[in-house]
């Protein structure tokens, strides 16, 4: 392990020149002012909560001067100085973060969707087009949950290694060049305690990616000091077995102290050229770093540190360091700097002001039309001293927020719920318009609204020849895969088993020998840093495709794909996208641990990502095809059960696709609805046959997705017809059965048009016993299928169809 110290005086190399310098420390002067300032504007009761970046500035200006156009960072909400070392982000746009300012100009990273400290820049035009990326610095969009920068930042390194050495990606220059760039991630000294963060170091590790790790070391995670954290109290030493030895494979781990200004421009210097080169990940550990304002607005460090500790942290405060290098080397005089930070100070308590105007503003302009339009409406009604006390009491609201706009204009309708007058249809039309724009300010992007959104791309049928051959479904998968790999270099697929063996239900079999390892690729067993892989890949423009072996594996990288990729475009609001697609399977399964069917929790846990329930391989087939035309996240759930089940093989594979959103009905009927999807298509269907036989006449329909859902109304007008419904699936009861009879029941109308109370078929709540016997006792069987409608018709003819 290399301890950097400082270089010698003459300060050549990696040094800046003296003018270079004293740009630094007026970055790190404004980075500190603004912190100080942004606490105590929470404190004032202006923004929310507040968690700054004080303490950390000089290893972040270091970073900044080895970060290279083109390279991606993956951090933590403390990074303010290295975003603005950059020209990322300025001080206005940092304050309206902290206000929570909802236009994108004003908080390009989030547009007030995040609390401060996301930092994030913005990938795409404002058509979700791609801007080029290797001609500007990039940061992907910040998340708070610990430690789940790391497996995302694995995915942004992993992208160069395929854009190295896919020789099919060279034409791409908007999104690397020859895989120089670097991924450098940012992690505080305590979240290194967490899963994730040891899952990403391995496989980067493993993969031998250009990714640089900076853990920001000021011994403690909250209130809790290192020892309690991590082994040996010391997160380099703890992880000295990674380091690369002659003949092994690892990574360059480099310790520097977070106050030496040059030893900490050579280990990112170093850092990044080892990286970028050679394709090694590198690990800077800094330590003696201080945190001179605590962890965050939510409490004071004095409570927790010792009186000794607090006074080392004053003294060996990272900027006051850097002031001493810079008068002891004769960079400036004490002068020079007392007006460097004189001068900061003024920029931005101005810029601070003019964020808070620009915030306010709006706002207040908001205000006055509600107070004005109320007090209008409040003359010749019979509530009218109560409305102008509303309208007096929201104009003197101090730092409104809009919230008390829009409530006062509520509950003021409310008041004038008797009243017929233009004055109230005014105000209801204001209000209209306001929620308009308010679910643009708070409520839109969560899918993607550009030209390549899923619901746009174009349906084509599958089309078979008179001589089609019958294969198994998954040799339907094999060949769409193969023509995939064939057309389209951005395309490849990666995950537990899927490489040499061609994954364990074969849909890749013989693809990694025809077209490469970097193609069809082979991972350890880890499925967060599988789903971090494929975003980080994603958000690179590259179109990964992740396995997860099985569904009920997806567990451990839910976090991944819940607090990340489903929020991604809604968080940047449309900043950013990472149309990777999940593969994974489930349906049918046998056992406790092998249930296959969580999808209540998984539509809960994803709104924001297109997710579809293929019932056979052909379908799963062209519903890659619609994904990888558009630019959204999906999951695509195949059924297990019907990789060897025979299906015609089309004769256009690679060219037809599935609509996303738009059901499909299976067997029309009169008598009854039945909706369902995957794996019970088949039981459903079998069931539909027999109760024909016995004068029960039932419509099937698959859903094909659940997220979205039935954006024609299918489902509705079927049940306009029949008069009946049910929705049968295989999860828990209340899981997505509930969610599609709520999708239907309230989104589509039709509660006029029901003659018998609307019903659910899921599977029994605990999950099921091993072997075929407990699939069948714990699942809805066809016998469940027959009994369900059965009795639901009895209610309604019982002397058609008698007590069984």
């Amino acid at each position: 392990m290399a301890e950097l110290k400082s270089l010698s005086k003459n300060r050549k190399g990696v040094i800046p020149s003296n003018e270079e310098i004293l740009q630094d420390y007026k970055i790190a002067m404004i980075s500190r002012q603004a912190s100080l300032m942004g606490r105590k504007e929470v404190f004032m009761g202006k923004a929310k909560f507040g968690i700054f970046g004080d303490g950390k500035e000089l290893a972040q200006l270091a970073m900044a001067r080895a970060f290279q156009l083109g390279d991606f960072r993956s951090g933590y909400y403390r990074d303010q100085t290295f975003m603005m070392a950059l020209g990322e982000l300025n001080v206005q746009q940092y304050f309206a973060q902290l206000y929570a300012h909802t236009d994108v100009e004003a908080d390009p990273a989030s547009a007030g969707r995040l609390m401060n400290g996301h930092f994030a820049t913005r990938s795409l035009n404002e058509d979700g087009s791609w801007k080029s990326l290797t001609n500007r610095y990039n940061s992907a969009a910040d998340i708070s949950p610990t430690a789940a920068q790391m497996p995302k930042l694995l995915g942004l390194a992993y992208a160069s290694k395929v854009f190295r050495h896919n020789k099919g990606l060279k034409s791409f220059k908007d999104f690397s060049v020859n895989g120089n760039e670097v991924a450098w991630g940012t992690i505080g000294n305590a979240s290194t305690s967490e899963g994730l963060f040891f899952e990403s170091i391995n496989a980067a590790g493993v993969l031998q990616v250009p990714m640089v790790v900076a853990i920001w070391d000021d011994g403690y995670g909250i209130s809790v000091p290192n020892k309690y954290h991590t082994t040996k109290g010391n997160i380099s030493d703890a992880l000295a077995g990674f380091e690369r030895t002659e003949g092994k494979e690892g990574y360059e781990i480099i310790k520097v102290k977070g106050w030496d200004y040059e030893a900490l421009l050579e280990a990112f210097s170093r850092a990044g050229q080892i990286a970028r080169e050679g394709h090694v990940p590198v690990l800077i550990h800094v330590v003696e770093m201080t945190q001179p304002q605590g962890h965050s607005t939510s409490g004071s460090h004095e409570r927790y540190k010792s009186t000794e500790r607090l006074e080392w942290e004053k003294a060996w405060d990272c900027n006051l360091k850097f002031r001493e290098y810079i008068l002891k080397n004769n960079i400036a005089t004490a002068d020079q700097l007392d007006q460097i930070e004189n001068e900061s100070k003024l920029q931005v308590k101005k810029d601070k002001e003019a964020a808070w105007a620009a915030f306010s503003g709006s706002i207040k302009k908001e205000l006055a039309e509600a107070v004005s339009l109320i007090k209008v409406a409040a003359q010749g009604s019979s509530r009218k001293v109560v409305l102008e006390q509303m309208a007096e009491e929201l104009a003197k609201t101090i730092n409104p927020i809009r919230k008390d706009v829009i409530s006062a204009a509520r509950k003021a309708l409310l008041n004038l719920r008797f009243d017929q007058s233009k004055a109230k249809d005014e105000l209801r039309l204001w209000l209209e318009r306001q929620q308009e724009i308010n679910h643009d300010r708070y409520s839109s992007h969560l899918y993607s609204e550009s030209e390549w959104s899923a619901l746009k791309v174009k349906e084509v049928k599958p089309e078979f020849n008179e001589n089609a051959p019958t294969v198994d479904g998954r040799e339907v998968l094999q060949a769409f895969f193969d023509y995939q790999l064939e057309n389209d270099p951005r395309f490849f697929a990666f995950g537990e088993d899927v490489g040499k063996i061609g994954d364990v239900n074969q849909a890749f079999a013989g693809l990694q020998s025809k077209h490469g390892e970097i193609r069809v690729t082979d991972t350890g067993i880890r499925e967060a840093t599988i789903i971090g892989q494929g975003i980080g890949a994603a958000l690179r423009g590259l179109r990964p495709v992740a396995e997860i072996q099985y569904l009920d594996y997806l567990l451990y990288g839910l976090q991944m794909l819940s607090d990340d990729l489903a929020s991604l475009q809604y968080r940047t609001k449309g900043g950013q996208k990472a149309p990777m697609i999940v593969r994974t399977r489930g349906h049918r399964l046998e056992g406790v641990w092998h249930a296959g069917s969580p999808m209540g929790m998984i539509i809960s846990a994803l709104r924001g990502i297109v997710i579809c329930v293929p019932r056979d391989m052909t379908q799963a087939a062209g519903m890659y095809n619609t994904l990888l035309k558009s630019d959204e996240p999906a999951m695509i759930i195949e059924c297990l059960n019907g990789y060897r089940l025979k299906e015609k093989l089309p004769s256009n594979i690679g060219e037809y696709t599935v609509p996303v959103g738009k059901p499909e009905i299976l067997r029309e009927g009169k008598d009854l609805t039945l909706v369902t999807y995957g794996s019970m298509c088949r039981i459903v269907m079998e069931a539909a046959e027999e109760l024909s036989d016995i004068g029960i006449d039932v419509e099937v329909i698959d859903v094909q997705t659940l997220l979205p859902f039935d954006t024609s109304g299918m489902i509705g007008e079927s049940i306009k017809k029949t008069n009946r419904v049910i929705f049968a699936d295989e999860d828990v009861p209340g899981g997505a059965s509930a969610f599609m009879l709520q999708q239907v029941i309230e989104g589509q109308d039709v509660f006029k048009y029901l003659d018998s109370e609307p019903q659910t078929l899921p599977a029994k709540p605990h999950r099921p016993a091993y072997s075929s016997d407990g699939d069948y006792f714990s699942k809805p069987s066809v016998e469940d299928v027959i009994e369900k409608v059965y009795h639901l018709m009895h209610e309604v003819n019982p002397k058609k169809f008698p007590k069984i």
